[in-house]
């Protein structure tokens, strides 16, 4: 392949010229690119378009205020489909009656809901990878706001039903492709606090979802204005987005400007992305992959089986809250859905502290890469707050489950929220970015996983629990998922450990450096801008 440093010039009348780079044109002409691009323009050998050094569209080059600007967004975004997750909640009572159905119906909504988030990403993640994200976020987003214009005008169980399970499935892209547009314009070391920023917001929309519904039930409104209210936010969200987000996602930015090149030239010189060059399968293999390789990592991964559990189990607790609160609360200690609602508070406030604390998490990844021969930090250095987390949450979830009698005052289970959503922060943000960190190129399949698990023990987790609290009581019941939290509780610190030579043995996990252990730091090299490839030139092989 011959290598052409031209720049290619197009004049109003559509003649074309090649000069060499660095020419200064005046005038109408229309410079498209004063670049380096390998390949001799045919239609056999095109010009294969890349970034350029400095490039100011490549994402990784935009402005911090830019950077935060859609991280916002996109936080906002994942806030709001968490927030309707939950807001339904609070009406769980008056859907009952207004509908003649019983309670486990009812929290079905919330079920089938969550179950969405696991369905959706099989689909639309390779939808963003082969359009681009911002196309099927506005397009998918669009649809899961009409799906709570549905729940507002239902008029029977199975359409209310069907409604919360489309609308969980529809707004999963934001859950997915947010996630890779950080990677698209965050490097791997400036990715933590952002990351920490955005991954708060799943969890803060479940603890103010129950108030804001809560509050909303208890006015003339009704229950069915919290579909109502699902919908303004969501459409507040969707106008966000299409307004201040743009495509973040290199391989698409890169197509866009292989066929501007190419009509600019008049369809005689040929461009294409690198990305279209490396890409060897068709959107239907990728399809059909997505559908079989997180069965496949489950199967044969052990870290991303173990950690999918522990993800599973520490999420799909938290939804559990969804139905133990209103028995404890306002069964129990009479409390109206309002202020059963603001009983979420102590989880909410654990969930700030754990996500306040992401600096210092940052600093000691950093540290972990000074001490690094390599310069690369192992992916073990994500394991520090996991490890606190691991105590943290089954200390809450058993302070919580012995202290629910009414003889006791309600501020001390509340205050139980605090060390429950620590630990919750704790772990489910540093397992994410250790399993991100082990399988670099594969982190999607394997992050699919987790999500996939999860979704599918949120879903059974509230169903199950009224049951439990009617059988157990209040105190064994929430023990036992005080039990499960205490039986993961090793799993961090054995990675931390043993995680190098687990690596070791995998097919797809990342095995280029030595234990954290390692020796004392002399010699530091410098630390890399960036730990891994680049996110968007993982593409071929996310998925």
């Amino acid at each position: 392949m011959s290598q052409a440093r031209k720049s290619l010039i197009v004049s109003n009348e559509g003649e074309k010229n090649d000069v060499e780079t660095g020419t200064i044109v005046a005038g109408t002409e229309i410079t498209k690119s004063l670049v380096s691009y390998p390949g001799s323009g045919t239609a056999q050998d095109p010009y294969v378009v890349d970034w350029d050094k400095g490039d100011p569209e490549d994402p990784y080059n935009w402005s911090p205020r830019r950077k935060w600007a859609i991280t916002l967004q996109l936080a906002f975004s994942t806030f709001t489909v968490s927030f309707c997750s939950s807001s339904y909640t609070g009406g769980l009572a008056s859907i009952e009656r207004d509908l003649h159905i019983s309670e486990e119906l009812a929290i079905l909504g919330v079920s089938l809901y969550v179950l969405g988030f696991g369905l959706g990403p099989l689909t639309f993640a390779p939808l963003g990878e082969a359009f681009g994200r911002r196309p099927v976020f506005l397009t998918t987003f669009t649809i899961f706001l009409l799906f709570h214009l549905g729940g507002a005008l239902c008029q029977n169980v199975q359409t209310l039903l069907i409604c919360r399970l489309f609308a969980g499935i529809f707004g999963s892209s934001p859950l997915t492709n947010a996630s890779g547009s950080l990677a698209d314009i965050w490097v791997a070391k400036d990715r933590g606090v952002a990351s920490a920023l955005y991954s708060t917001a799943p969890f803060m929309g479940p603890i103010i979802g129950p108030i804001a519904g809560g509050w909303i039930v208890q006015t003339k409104l009704g229950w069915r204005f919290n579909f109502w209210l699902m919908m303004m936010v969501s459409g507040f969200a969707l106008t966000i987005g299409f307004l201040a987000t743009p495509e973040t996602f290199a391989p698409a930015l890169l197509r866009k400007r292989a066929h501007k090149l190419q009509r600019a030239a008049g369809g005689q010189v040929y461009f294409t992305s690198k990305f279209d060059i490396q890409r060897s399968r068709s959107l239907g293999d990728i399809l059909k992959l997505n559908l079989i390789r997180p069965f496949q990592f489950l199967a044969t991964e052990p870290i991303v089986l173990l950690m999918a559990i522990y993800i599973a189990i520490t999420y799909a607790i938290l939804y559990s809250f969804f139905a133990a609160f209103p028995i404890v609360f306002q069964q129990h200690r009479g409390f109206t859905p309002g202020e059963g609602g603001l009983a979420f508070l102590g989880v909410g406030l654990g969930i700030l502290i754990g996500t306040s604390l992401a600096p210092v998490n940052n600093k000691l990844y950093w540290r972990a890469m000074d001490r690094s021969p390599t310069g690369k930090a192992p992916p073990e250095a994500r394991l520090y707050f996991p490890m606190v987390g691991a105590f943290l949450l089954p200390i809450g979830l058993f302070w919580f489950a012995w202290t629910t009698q009414p003889t006791i005052h309600f501020i001390v289970p509340i205050l139980a929220g605090i060390p429950t959503g620590t630990g919750t922060a704790f772990i489910m943000q540093g397992l994410v970015q250790y399993i991100m960190d082990t399988y670099t190129i594969y982190c999607a399949s394997a992050i699919a996983s987790t999500v996939l698990l999860r979704s599918v023990l949120a879903a059974i987790f509230p169903l199950i629990s009224p049951p439990m609290f009617r059988r157990l009581g209040d105190q064994w019941a929430l023990s036992i998922w005080a039990f499960l939290a205490v039986a993961c509780m090793p799993l961090p610190a054995l990675f931390f450990k043993y995680g190098s030579w687990v690596r070791s043995k995998s097919k797809y996990a990342r095995n280029d450096g030595m234990p954290l252990a390692a020796v004392p730091p002399q010699n530091r090299p410098m630390r890399e801008k960036m730990s891994h490839p680049r996110a968007s030139d993982m593409a071929g092989n996310m998925v």
